[in-house]
């Protein structure tokens, strides 16, 4: 068969149909990433607004442009916004849409269910902003602590609809964390052994299997938290034998690592964009993906630092404080791993490494404050000030958003075929990162002074005025950064440069293919021989798969340590199901918020659907019977 015809066939195969039902029906991996990662973006901006009206309120004492009610609203919306809605999605929606690329293969193992995922997510974060308009949005904190958030001090619905969030997201990533771990895996194009297995699928799936651990634990709090809500339960009320002190350890054993399983991708980002810009391999590969694994695991080791200021024993809070302190190795191995191959390369100073080098600063600046409020007795001193809230956000701003920029402009011209403006780049770099460090720094100064944090305002004679006006002036500063990004994507969709397949000489698969990237991936399946194929192709011996056919969609499946080629694997069809699916799911998460029946009958639609969407049609069964008599 020619080439030509190779790839109309495989156009054909893969492609969606043009109409209403293929584009809400689609299992192509991008565009299922795109879709998280513009609706996570949505959000971001939306939790930006609200933060923005926070610094606004507390930019000059006694101010009462938001009151007590709404103001615990918006901080509680702000901070799960950031949390659940924006930053893991947007880390998994990247996972989604490169992973497959970066190893050789055409598509996820598992495409229904992670389609299935996008509209819980969606039909979630609906949900809880529906909610917020109606002034019912969350108000306990993104952290949602009982008795505050329980039956005794929890009026309304308010409480519900967070319970309700937090089964929607973490439905959605354990889903996405499944497919990831999966394909990372078991679908490695034949070569790609675990030795060379590029950083950034190394940091996927890491975080892919914190979160397979991590997540239900949240889902279990919120739920026994809905229990006592709604069926009179009581597994957090001290006067009839619970304990308020449990949820805490339930949602610190997840808030903690969720805290890394968003940190660990945005390090996979680096890895990633550093040596193409240093145009040398990375220095201590190994020492690097030991780190990463490292760092997942001690992660599950420090929630009690959260809770230094409750009555866990002493000894227990000192064996917590030395696992604080441990943690920062991992990721000083890994700093210097990367100075290491910027110091020994030639460096191309672009966007891209621009926003990693400004992760470095703002990296420091919050791993130290963090090793400082592992610490006892500084944690007792300054729990719940604003200097707390300043540790928070330079480590996920500093170390989440800096280099989530430099991954979108590192691979933007790999998901739409054109390059993003490179002054308006460098200007949105400068002016993001002044106006964070201008926004939180100051909080430092207010937290040791005593400001605490979720206060509403505060008086003149506090002193506080002139650094809060100060941060205000950085969120300002902040917000046109992001207008000039905004701009910048709208410039580049308009009249942006046309990027070739490969615009940066980067060595890994995902530039190996067209871009944007066909439905299909590649057309064959590449071989790979070293760490950095583009750089570094097989010597000797085969380059391509050959064999699959391409007039289904078929894959390979490999095994897991030196991806050897196993057997072949029928990739599933477009079907509604799993849109029904997701909806039926919704439908009886929002009943369950009003009627405790709602928590019974509301699951017979998503029995259903589920039923339906594991029934084979006979066209997938007959492909299957085919690819069982193929040799």
């Amino acid at each position: 068969m020619s080439s030509d015809h190779a790839r109309a066939e495989l156009e054909r195969t893969w492609r969606d149909p043009a109409t209403l039902k293929g584009w809400i029906c689609t299992l192509d991996h991008k565009a299922i990433g795109r879709r998280f990662i513009v609706t996570a973006l949505l959000f971001f901006a939306a939790g930006g607004v609200l933060g923005g009206l926070m610094r606004h309120q507390l930019s000059e004492p006694g101010k009462t442009m938001l009151g007590p009610d709404l103001y615990n609203q918006v901080f509680s919306m702000h901070g799960t916004t950031m949390m659940f809605l924006f930053a893991v999605p947007v880390m998994q929606g990247i996972g989604l849409y490169f992973v497959p690329l970066m190893i050789g293969t055409r598509n996820t193992a598992f495409a229904r269910m992670t389609a299935c995922s996008y509209w819980v997510y969606l039909i979630g974060g609906l949900t809880l902003f529906t909610g917020f308009a109606l002034n019912t949005g969350a108000d306990a904190g993104w952290f949602a602590y009982v008795p505050l958030s329980g039956p005794e001090h929890g009026f309304g619905k308010r409480a519900d609809f967070w319970n309700v969030l937090v089964n929607f997201t973490e439905a959605m990533g354990l889903m996405v964390a499944v497919d990831l771990t999966t394909t990372a895996l078991k679908m490695r194009t034949p070569g790609m052994s675990l030795q060379r297995m590029p950083l950034f699928v190394w940091a996927t799936l890491v975080s892919s299997i914190m979160i397979i651990f991590a997540m239900p634990t949240v889902m279990l709090g919120a739920n026994l938290v809905q229990f006592d809500r709604m069926a009179g339960t009581h597994f957090f009320n001290a006067a009839e034998g619970g304990d308020v002190l449990l949820w805490q350890h339930v949602f610190w054993y997840f808030g903690h690592p969720e805290v890394y399983f968003i940190f660990i991708p945005a390090l996979g980002f680096i890895s990633a964009i550093i040596p193409t810009f240093a145009r040398r391999p990375m220095f201590g590969h190994t020492a690097i993906v030991l780190s990463l694994i490292a760092t997942g695991f001690l992660s599950f080791g420090l929630w009690v630092h959260h809770m230094y200021a409750t009555n866990v024993p002493e000894l227990g809070k000192s064996f917590f404080t030395a696992m604080s302190f441990m943690i920062a190795i991992p990721s000083a191995v890994q700093l210097f791993c990367w100075i290491a191959t910027l110091w020994t390369g030639r460096v191309a100073m672009k966007s891209p490494l621009l926003f990693i080098v400004g992760f470095f600063v703002t990296l420091v600046i919050g791993g130290l404050t963090g090793i400082m409020l592992g610490s006892v007795p500084l944690d007792l001193q300054v729990h719940d000030t604003q200097f707390v809230v300043a540790h928070l956000h330079y480590v996920l701003i500093g170390g989440a958003l800096f280099p989530l920029f430099g991954a979108v402009y590192y691979w933007f011209p790999k998901v739409y075929g054109r390059m993003l403006n490179e002054r308006l780049g460098r200007w949105h770099f400068w002016l993001l990162f002044i106006g964070f460090n201008l926004t939180f720094f100051p909080l430092h100064v207010l937290g040791l002074d005593g400001m605490p944090r979720r206060i509403y305002t505060y008086s003149a004679d506090s002193g506080w005025g002139p650094l809060n006006f100060l941060s205000w002036i950085g969120a300002m500063i902040d917000d046109l950064g992001l207008a000039l990004f905004i701009l910048n994507v709208l410039r580049t969709f308009w009249k942006g440069e046309r990027a070739s397949d490969n615009p940066w000489g980067a060595g890994t698969l995902e530039w190996a293919t067209s871009s944007p990237p066909p439905p299909y991936n590649f057309e064959r399946l590449p071989v790979v021989a070293s760490l950095e194929p583009l750089w570094s192709p097989p010597a000797e011996g085969p380059r391509e798969v050959v064999g699959l056919a391409t007039n289904s969609r078929e894959g390979l499946v490999t095994t897991v340590l030196d991806a050897l080629p196993d057997v072949r694997y029928s990739y599933p069809s477009p079907s509604i199901w799993p849109v029904v699916a997701a909806f039926g799911v919704g439908l009886w998460l929002i009943w369950s918020i009003f009627s405790n029946k709602g928590m019974l009958i509301g699951l017979i639609l998503p029995s259903i659907a589920f039923i339906a969407w594991y029934w084979p049609s006979q066209k997938e069964a007959a492909e299957e019977l085919a690819l069982e008599k193929r040799p």
